[in-house]
């Protein structure tokens, strides 16, 4: 009994040494909130970042993204999406720069402080005056004092000094918004032409055999086969399986009904509306129209609209509402109205009629039949994944693969540039290039919801292709690089006159004139790089430019427009790109700015303290 009690005791004895150790590990701080004795997750120089201020700005940041996002966000997801090491940075950066105004001496007098708080709305009253009790109040309800929320005032401005001292005061030369807007708003005017073996007076010779050799051991380069991989593939699609899918006829029904609104369309419009304040104003443009002395377009223009602002689209009677009966009894460029809708009253201008369109569903069956078919395929090589994912797992070869499943055995002579069949999926391609000859076949996935398992059996480096396979290919380059040089002789010759501003019509050439065109202008029947060269040319400057697909270009540059910086739409975007510059090195400088400070007052971090605050998210 008397060792029983020893027991009893001894084991109350450990309970409560646990009880203590329990209390004393826990009681410093975030047992059930943030009131425990520990204040601070670290400090900067002299300055603490407070539990407080750290909950907060986490609580501030999870509810930004979960407003972004649309659904609440966990605290695992905000340390996935970084939210927690953001916060801590920039309460870093902001304490940095408290202690820096600390070294500096920089601070606000008790006048501008009292200025400070007079102008905070919280702490006014319903007369718009000073509210002490407000004051105190709102002091309370965010578990400050007096005397620790004023200091946070003075610290707050006087960071606001120095933050305006670092960033004010960029000034971005007038030139470099100049320069850009000359760059990027110079027009050209220039004259072009593209000369083929028809211009030439007399014709290049066909090039013999024993050329065309030269030719092409001159140029191997242009004739090496790739390197390529066998690969043995085994592979099923949707499509494949069609014919071995049964789709029954109320399946089919089913889902005609389902998609009646794709087959069976309504009469419908192409309408543009313009809605005016009042049926007065409405009925005084439809007048004007009506007796000619305005058109659509120019009350739309009247309005500081653009057609496109106006445009309804196509749509059906009954999207019209109200004014549905109206408009569908207008002919085609008509006007209908004034009509009440929504936005007041309205003019409508009809600009075309679509007429009904109806698919029986006869019609429509195989269209539908192929659609359900497909999918019901899908379905059926999801189910066999995990048996052709178990029979490679045991050892079977891709060939038994293709024995015991619907999985379809091949080989490709693949590389980076085919394209036929299974290379143009996109998750073959990346697979083919990825696979090794020691690699097992495993399963993988189509993006059509096809599945396929490749092997390596080998592969081959890139070579030149035997001449005999390209000799044509080899006469068609030379004869074409030949026509070229016959062609830039031809245009050296009259150089003299075209320089002299000579029209290109008058040797027979066709003259292409372009007026006005801009860096990102595309000029069809031209190289990509066609603009490029025409913006690298001086005026009157003549450039002959290879044609992708043989013959020359020939263009000559005929002005240069630059912008007019007296337009107020050219001085809109000079302010712009002085704005986004001066933002853009002022947030630099405040970033290098802030850099330096850490350095100079290096944080110290209470590891411990910030996953006390973490865990009250959990």
């Amino acid at each position: 009994m008397a060792e029983a009690k020893a027991k009893g005791k001894t084991s109350k004895t450990l309970v409560w040494i646990l009880m203590a150790m329990l209390i004393l590990g826990l009681g410093g701080f975030g047992v059930t909130n943030l009131s425990g004795t520990v204040r601070t997750v670290g400090e900067v120089g002299s300055k603490e970042i407070s539990v407080d201020d750290y909950y907060r700005g986490l609580q501030e940041e999870m509810n930004a993204y979960s407003a972004q996002v649309g659904q609440p966000l966990t605290f695992q997801q905000a340390q996935l999406f970084g939210v927690d090491r953001n916060v801590l940075a920039r309460l870093v950066t902001t304490r940095s720069l408290d202690a820096e105004t600390a070294r500096m001496g920089l601070s606000i007098g008790d006048e501008n402080l009292r200025l400070e708080l007079l102008n905070i709305p919280a702490f006014q009253g319903l007369d718009g005056e000073f509210d002490r009790e407000a004051y105190a109040f709102a002091i309370d309800q965010a578990g400050m004092n007096e005397s620790e929320f004023e200091d946070s005032v003075r610290e707050e401005t006087a960071r606001s000094l120095l933050q305006g001292a670092i960033v004010s005061g960029v000034n971005i030369p007038e030139s470099y918004a100049k320069t850009v807007l000359d760059f990027i708003a110079e027009d050209r005017d220039f004259t072009w032409t593209k000369l083929t073996a028809d211009n030439l007076t007399v014709a290049v010779a066909d090039p013999t055999d024993e050329e065309a050799k030269a030719y092409y051991d001159a140029n191997i380069d242009a004739y090496m086969l790739p390197a390529t991989r066998q690969i043995t593939f085994a592979w099923v699609n949707p499509a494949m399986l069609l014919d071995t899918v049964e789709i029954d006829e109320a399946a089919i029904q089913e889902l005609y009904e389902a998609r009646n609104a794709e087959f069976n369309q309504p009469e419908r419009r192409l309408v543009e509306r313009l809605a005016f304040a009042d049926t007065a104003a409405a009925e005084a443009a439809f007048e004007q129209v009506r007796n000619g002395q305005a058109t659509f377009e120019s009350l739309v223009e009247a309005r500081g609209l653009a057609l496109s602002d106006v445009d309804l689209g196509d749509v059906s009677k009954s999207e019209l509402g109200s004014a549905g009966e109206a408009v569908f009894i207008t002919p085609v460029g008509g006007i209908a109205g004034p009509v009440d809708t929504n936005l007041g009253p309205a003019l409508f201008r009809v600009n075309a009629i679509l007429p009904a369109r109806s698919t029986s569903f006869e019609d429509a069956k195989p269209v539908l039949r192929e659609d359900l078919a497909l999918d019901r395929a899908r379905r059926v090589i999801e189910a066999q994944i995990d048996n052709v994912d178990d029979l490679l797992a045991g050892g079977a070869t891709l060939e038994e693969v293709a024995d015991e499943t619907d999985l379809v055995l091949a080989t490709i002579d693949w590389h980076a540039g085919s394209e036929e069949d299974i290379a143009g999926y996109e998750g073959f391609r990346a697979a083919a290039a990825a696979a090794d000859e020691s690699d097992f076949p495993a399963i993988e996935e189509l993006e059509d919801g096809g599945i396929f398992a490749l092997r390596v059996d080998g592969e081959t480096e890139s070579a030149p292709a035997a001449f005999e396979d390209v000799k044509d290919a080899a006469l068609e380059a030379l004869k074409a690089e030949r026509t070229a040089e016959a062609l830039g002789k031809l245009v050296s010759s009259l150089e003299p006159q075209l320089k002299s501003g000579t029209h290109f019509t008058s040797f027979g050439f066709d003259a292409n004139e372009e007026v006005d065109m801009d860096r990102a202008d595309f000029v069809d029947g031209t190289s990509a790089d066609f603009m490029l060269q025409v913006f690298e040319m001086e005026v009157g400057e003549l450039r002959q430019i290879a044609a992708e697909d043989g013959g020359l270009l020939l263009v000559r540059l005929d002005a240069i427009t630059p912008p007019d910086h007296a337009d107020p739409e050219i001085t809109s975007l000079t302010n712009l790109i002085n704005q986004q510059l001066g933002g853009g090195i002022s947030q630099d400088l405040f970033q290098s700015y802030a850099e330096s400070l850490q350095v100079m007052y290096p944080p110290q971090i209470n590891q411990q303290a910030l996953n006390a605050v973490h865990a009250q998210f959990q």
